[in-house]
């Protein structure tokens, strides 16, 4: 009997690769980073739409990716997944287009943006947050007022829903660095009306699953 190797469908491959496999293989083969958008473009659209709104998203969505193309030597293959790098991008993005995310957020303080974070994107990407959601857009005038790193290491966790180590890989500083940020943030939500309680007990819950609570933080 002739040994005959079972057929394997392309897409069954990429299907068990993680995104530092599909990275390494777009070094040889470029065309392979477009499986690296397919995977990640929903997340990163929306929490690019919630930063600048739908009218800027586009633009920042092909930035981003291009960006992420142009320098994918430089992402960690020792890390599995690209989220937490993608979203740090998207980030660096965003401060260039600080006057569509300021419009954006006062949108929002008027009550204009409600629409835009009801996608079902959104709720896939980061599971249920319509808590959340509602509590940032209520509190978009206190969150507009913080600083732009402080703005930055809220929104990658409440919205990115990353984990510290992945916010602090995204921004490129310490996770005790973001600890600190998100305890500060914490402390202006101290004892607030229930939106601030919401996000408050949001991130707290997060922090639980990501362990730190146990840690000491």
């Amino acid at each position: 009997m002739t040994d005959i190797e079972p057929f394997v469908p392309r897409e069954a491959i990429h299907s068990v690769s993680t995104d530092s496999d599909v990275i390494r293989e777009s070094l040889r083969a470029p065309e392979r980073f477009a499986e690296i958008f397919e995977r990640h473009a929903a997340c990163v659209e929306a929490f690019v739409a919630s930063r600048v709104g739908a009218a800027a998203k586009d633009d920042i969505l092909s930035e981003t990716f291009l960006a992420a193309f142009r320098v994918r030597r430089r992402f960690d293959l020792s890390k599995e997944s690209a989220r937490p790098w993608l979203l740090g991008i998207a980030v660096r993005m965003i401060r260039r287009h600080r006057s569509a995310e300021a419009a954006h957020w006062r949108a929002w303080a008027a009550g204009a943006g409600s629409a835009e974070l009801s996608t079902a994107d959104e709720v896939q990407c980061a599971g249920d947050r319509v808590d959340a959601t509602a509590a940032v857009r209520e509190l978009a005038p206190v969150i507009a007022g913080l600083s732009q790193r402080d703005r930055d290491t809220l929104l990658l966790y409440a919205w990115g829903d990353l984990t510290y180590e992945q916010v602090a890989a995204a921004l490129r500083v310490p996770v005790g660095t973001v600890r600190s940020r998100l305890n500060r943030i914490r402390s202006r939500l101290a004892s607030p009306p229930r939106p601030a309680r919401v996000l408050a007990e949001r991130t707290d819950e997060r922090k639980r699953d990501d362990g730190y609570l146990r840690q000491g933080a």
